[in-house]
């Protein structure tokens, strides 16, 4: 039988009700007891590294997860790691940067119900989690959820209550699970898993909306190391009769402030090259745009990259480097 490593960190899956509605208050070791089935598949250790609603989980903090498993990584064959669906998917993918090339499967799962409630998806998906990382062919960072197993870089919540909250942004499906039968992509890992150590969270998202003023960029050339632009359709910024936006690029740059262009649109990904408003800050300034990636994926990716890199052209090399499926 196979080691394997349930870490819980809270989230829904771990709550109860009290006085100001839902929190989470379940241990490790209380949440495996509703899926005792669990042990017929393998060997279960626990360790609670948080309990928190997802909504105040930190990226610091999805560090320390990272930091935890490569220090027992030799000691287990696969882990799961419990969190909260509302910041899952940047979960997933922050990990997916820490931990690349694992050989071992890393899965997050989690539920939209408590798993104490009768009705609740906690205890098919806490299986369906365990199921996976017991197979032989089972890799890298990946959600399962609603039966569906989902590459780390292209999961995003996109149903606030119903059990099939995530969907794959324009990248298939790894797999599915059904009952005992597992139906999934066989995906390859060569050499030795690649651990980081350190990011930089002092990122912000901006996305656009019309007859936004460009004065929210002086703000955030002060306090911010990266900016993520979430401009309308395949890309581009306004020109409302003036220049206003391209002089706050500028100024961005000028104080080594690093810009990701992306699109608020689900589908598709990004063009910046189709239209004017596009093709003109991006020929001027060089700015990185996210294409096909998600914004999640592409939050995670920056602040990864951030202490790696001196130079907006070092930067823009890591960015457009492909780790695993991010961006095509």
């Amino acid at each position: 039988m196979k080691n394997i490593l349930l870490i819980t960190t809270g989230g829904t899956i771990a709550s109860s009700e009290g006085e100001c509605g839902l929190m989470p208050t379940l241990a490790s070791e209380q949440l495996l007891s509703h899926v005792p089935e669990v042990r017929k598949m393998c060997r279960v250790s626990t360790v609670q590294l948080y309990n928190l609603d997802s909504t105040n989980m930190r990226p610091e903090y999805w560090l320390e997860v990272a930091k935890y498993i490569r220090s027992v990584y030799d000691e287990y064959d696969g882990f799961v790691i419990t969190h909260g669906t509302d910041t899952m998917a940047y979960a997933a993918a922050m990990l997916h940067y820490l931990i690349q090339n694992s050989k071992k499967p890393i899965v997050l799962t989690g539920a939209q119900i408590p798993i104490e409630k009768r009705d609740t998806d906690a205890r098919e998906n806490l299986n369906d989690a365990f199921a996976y990382v017991c197979d032989e062919g089972a890799c890298g960072v990946h959600i399962i959820f609603g039966d569906t197993i989902i590459a780390a870089t292209r999961a995003r919540k996109t149903r606030t209550k119903s059990f099939n909250a995530f969907s794959s942004i324009d990248y298939p499906e790894i797999g599915f699970i059904r009952g005992s039968v597992k139906y999934y992509i066989r995906e390859s890992v060569v050499g030795e898993p690649v651990f980081c150590d350190e990011i930089d969270s002092s990122v912000i998202v901006v996305k656009l909306i019309p007859g936004m003023s460009a004065d929210i960029f002086d703000f955030i050339a002060d306090r911010y190391h990266a900016v993520i632009i979430e401009s309308f359709g395949v890309g581009g910024l306004p020109y409302y009769d003036n220049d206003e936006f391209v002089e706050k690029i500028e100024k961005l740059i000028n104080k080594g402030v690093r810009i990701v262009m992306t699109t608020q649109v689900p589908h598709e990904g990004s063009d910046m090259g189709v239209y004017q408003v596009g093709l003109r800050i991006k020929q001027k300034y060089e700015i990185p745009e996210a294409y096909d990636m998600t914004t999640e994926a592409v939050v995670a990716k920056v602040m990864w990259a951030l202490p790696k890199s001196r130079t907006a052209a070092e930067f823009a090399k890591l960015f457009y480097t492909p780790i695993g499926n991010d961006i095509i």
